[in-house]
């Protein structure tokens, strides 16, 4: 008898523990639009600027939240096309242009928290998130400038959670090391100018 209670006991935590964890898992679709300016500075910084341009980026996004206390973790695997403009001087004294187009392989791994609001916190939850993200460009030239294969990040956003499905966030991503290579103005080596691939980005997630 004592064996036939433990079994049920087990097998009850069991399963409370699968349907826990699986309440507080989701997954789904991601969309959105990134707003791309490479930052500058260094010795050469003065003789080059970037204006934002707008890109996209889309993929597949996971979430695990613990139950009841509204701490959780996400992970995505996202294709991401970012765009900059870039201005540098000519030899003959004029501004010349140039578009600096970039797509990646981007993971963004989050610490998340959502905010329990009373009577409507089934249908709106208030979020915030920060973690690294690190994104592996393909390719080897991306325009006129020749920036590194693997670029380091940290995210910091916020977002809503609408009926505990969609989730409509916003965030900033901090460039975090130097991505130039060269840069192409008076045979300049990397060491002579500093180059963070700083970005704003707006996703639509849904999870099931």
């Amino acid at each position: 008898m004592n064996k036939t209670k433990k079994f049920i006991i087990f097998i009850t935590i069991a399963l409370v523990s699968c349907v826990s964890a699986k309440a507080g898992f989701g997954i789904g679709p991601l969309v959105g639009l990134n707003l791309n300016e490479l930052h500058y500075s260094g010795t050469l910084a003065d003789y080059l600027d970037s204006s934002n341009r707008c890109g996209f980026t889309g993929g597949v996004t996971a979430e695990y939240m613990l139950p009841a206390f509204g701490l959780g973790a996400d992970i995505s695997l996202l294709y991401s096309h970012m765009e900059s403009k870039i201005e540098v001087p000519t030899p003959a004294g004029a501004i010349g242009e140039e578009k600096v187009v970039r797509n990646f392989f981007l993971i963004p791994l989050h610490l998340k928290y959502k905010i329990s609001l009373p009577v409507v916190g089934s249908y709106l939850a208030p979020y915030v998130y920060t973690g690294p993200s690190v994104a592996f460009k393909f390719g080897n030239q991306d325009g006129y400038k020749n920036t590194k294969t693997t670029q380091w990040g940290w995210d910091l956003g916020i977002g809503l959670e609408f009926i505990n499905h969609i989730q409509l966030g916003a965030g900033y991503t901090f460039g975090i090391n130097n991505v130039a290579k060269w840069t192409g103005v008076a045979e300049a080596v990397t060491d002579d100018i500093k180059v963070k691939n700083n970005y704003w980005t707006i996703s639509l997630a849904y999870l099931f």
